[in-house]
């Protein structure tokens, strides 16, 4: 009784000590895990608003108002001085004109047209003519529609602590 007892203990023992690899299959037609490159405060993807409805955040804003958000959003323009600025579409013709906080980081200066998932405040203020004018030279553009700014703005702002650029 003792030898059948000792050799079903053996037969236990060599089984679990036995690897075993699982590998599991990514499905048909799966899509592959979306990589971000980090600028700023380190921040993730969750929980983040597309700039369609943002945009319906900002209609309810006036100016001085603010909101803490996380936004995805496609890169219109980026400042061609060093990236201390950028410009992000909200799907509707509207823009919005995001800098960075303290100036803490810069972004690539050929970013236009990838998506960006944006952490900050969004706010409403109004952009001295000197401003737009700086932004539109550092923009690139031409004198004339530097020459042509001549009025205050609202603009639709965004102060980002942190940004994922999604390669």
């Amino acid at each position: 009784m003792k030898s059948v007892f000792f050799a079903f203990i053996c037969v236990l023992m060599l089984n679990s000590c036995k690897k075993e690899t699982k590998t599991k299959e990514a499905p048909m037609g799966a899509v592959a895990e979306k990589q971000y490159k980090s600028f700023g405060k380190e921040i993730i993807p969750d929980d983040a608003v597309a700039a369609t409805s943002m945009s319906q955040h900002y209609k309810t804003m006036n100016v001085g108002d603010t909101i803490n958000s996380k936004m995805i959003a496609k890169v219109d323009e980026v400042c061609q001085a060093k990236g201390c600025w950028m410009k992000v579409d909200l799907g509707n013709s509207e823009k919005v004109m995001v800098k960075f906080k303290d100036y803490g980081f810069f972004m690539p200066k050929d970013i236009a047209g990838k998506e960006v998932i944006i952490n900050g405040v969004a706010f409403v203020e109004e952009v001295s003519v000197d401003e737009q004018r700086h932004y539109a030279e550092d923009g690139g553009a031409t004198e004339e529609d530097i020459a042509a700014i001549t009025e205050p703005k609202k603009t639709l702002s965004f102060l980002a602590d942190g940004v994922l650029l999604i390669e």
